[in-house]
């Protein structure tokens, strides 16, 4: 049987019922001794005495023994890989120690570190005009972003629905947008109509809820208009489940939340059209061949690539992968994360990562291996992915997509399979992007970094003004 360690929560337990361990001791029929070594976890916690403190304290016993380590360790390592933190970093059991014998001073530190983000996140983006008095207002994109990646994007009520309605469905790939219409119709009510371009010079699809139409612009291939209806049966079908999922998000305004249900949505409308299971057969099957997963299931390569950052059901997991899309000026449009990369949270902005090459070689995969300064190595591809063109002022609205994955994982994907994963030489030295990035006599060095002063002679001219 697996023993069950509570140390942290009974110390919590007891400091919020303002208890010596002598006192609780009393309360429990046990030692004070045995309380310290349980709060020290050198002890295991029997059913009789977790009965005890349930009974004794009035608490539920399940919120005893829950074990949030897993995750509050996680994100305590993903803090300290930030490049800020320069010299020696504490290992795994220093981490851990701090988390079972310090977990209040955990969570400020972390809620500290998340202020520091916020507030970088903010200064990048503030304009030359001054800051703004919501400078450490922490932004709906940053909120939204976080809700996802605290859930490993994975989010297993949509997949259950998907599943079922996809059961229910039960049709071949190439029938699934009758299927759709059909269901709307005949369930809702909701006519599907495609109107010309010209009609649709703003948007690329509008559902009247009063009329019971969906609009879907000509501009659209088919394997959007497929994802549109699937988005909008996710709203019409699923928005009670929508507004528990959001319940407690943090996200305040009703922009933020709209905008949070819109991206719930696309995972469902995804996960309805790519089940799970198969597409991760699919998936494994072919070494994660994006251009063959796309074809199985006819949908376009940047959604077969968001679908894979969803792969993280317990038991049944694909590679945690990243996902960054960004256009010519190398702005992000969208990120998701199932991992705890500071690559997936702010970068995009490094000309060295070669995402910025695929609007070279337009539909070309580009494989690529990087290092991030504090020595952590990934494996990426990039790709451009075409945007609708309404008319032909908007041919060329190409952005391109990265995946990227921890360089162990790199050997599953048939793209890596061609390379020497020993040879340390292939590995492009990359940055989260110039504000956060500490890496010295960089040639593609277009800023300050925020947090330091980087050295800088006059008799002396390095690769770039900003050091010498």
């Amino acid at each position: 049987m697996v023993k069950t360690f509570v140390g942290p929560q009974l110390r919590q337990l007891r400091r919020e019922r303002k208890q010596t361990q002598s006192e609780m001791a009393k309360t429990l029929g046990i030692s004070a001794g045995y309380v310290n070594l349980l709060e020290n976890n050198q002890r295991s916690l029997s059913v009789r005495l977790l009965m005890s403190l349930a009974d004794s304290y009035g608490v539920d016993w399940r919120d005893i023994v829950r074990d949030e380590t897993s995750s509050l360790l996680s994100e305590l390592r993903n803090a300290i890989r930030d490049p800020m933190f320069s010299g020696g970093v504490p290992d795994l059991a220093e981490l851990r120690a701090a988390i079972d014998h310090a977990p209040r001073l955990v969570e400020q530190f972390l809620r500290l570190y998340g202020i520091h983000r916020t507030t970088i996140e903010r200064i990048m983006r503030q304009s030359t005009g001054g800051m703004s008095e919501g400078l450490l207002a922490t932004s709906a994109e940053a909120v939204i972003h976080d809700f996802f990646r605290d859930r490993s994007n994975y989010f297993h009520v949509l997949e259950v629905a998907a599943e079922k309605l996809r059961a229910a469905a039960s049709c071949e790939t190439d029938d699934i947008y009758a299927v759709l219409k059909a269901r709307l119709l005949d369930e809702h009510g909701i006519r599907v109509r495609r109107r010309p371009t010209e009609e649709m010079t703003q948007t690329l699809r509008v559902y009247d809820r009063e009329g019971r139409i969906i609009h879907l612009s000509e501009a659209l291939d088919h394997c959007n208009q497929v994802f549109q209806l699937a988005h909008v049966l996710c709203l019409v079908e699923l928005q009670s489940l929508l507004d528990e999922l959001t319940t407690g998000s943090g996200i305040d305004s009703q922009t933020g939340l709209a905008r949070c249900h819109v991206e719930l949505a696309n995972y469902f409308a995804a996960a309805f059209l790519m089940p799970y299971e198969t597409f991760l057969h699919t998936a494994e099957s072919t070494a994660y061949d994006i251009d063959r997963i796309s074809a199985r299931f006819a949908v376009s390569f940047e959604q077969a690539c968001h679908r894979l950052t969803t792969l993280q059901r317990p038991g049944a997991q694909g590679v945690p992968f990243f996902f960054l899309r960004v256009d010519k000026a190398g702005n992000v449009t969208k990120r998701f994360n199932s991992t705890s990369f500071h690559l997936a949270e702010y970068g995009g902005a490094c000309p060295v990562w070669n995402i910025h090459m695929a609007f070279r070689t337009p539909g070309v995969i580009l494989p690529q291996f990087v290092e991030l300064p504090d020595g952590e190595r990934f494996f990426t591809i990039s790709r451009t992915a075409d945007r609708p063109a309404i008319n032909f002022q908007t041919q060329d609205h190409r952005l391109a997509v990265a995946l990227g994955c921890e360089l162990k994982f790199a050997k599953k994907l048939g793209y890596a399979s061609r390379y020497n994963l020993d040879d340390q030489d292939m590995f492009s030295r990359i940055g989260i992007n110039c504000h956060l990035c500490p890496r010295q006599a960089c040639s593609q060095r277009a800023h300050q970094p925020v947090f330091m002063e980087l050295p800088l002679d006059t008799s002396r001219r390095g690769n770039t003004r900003h050091e010498s």
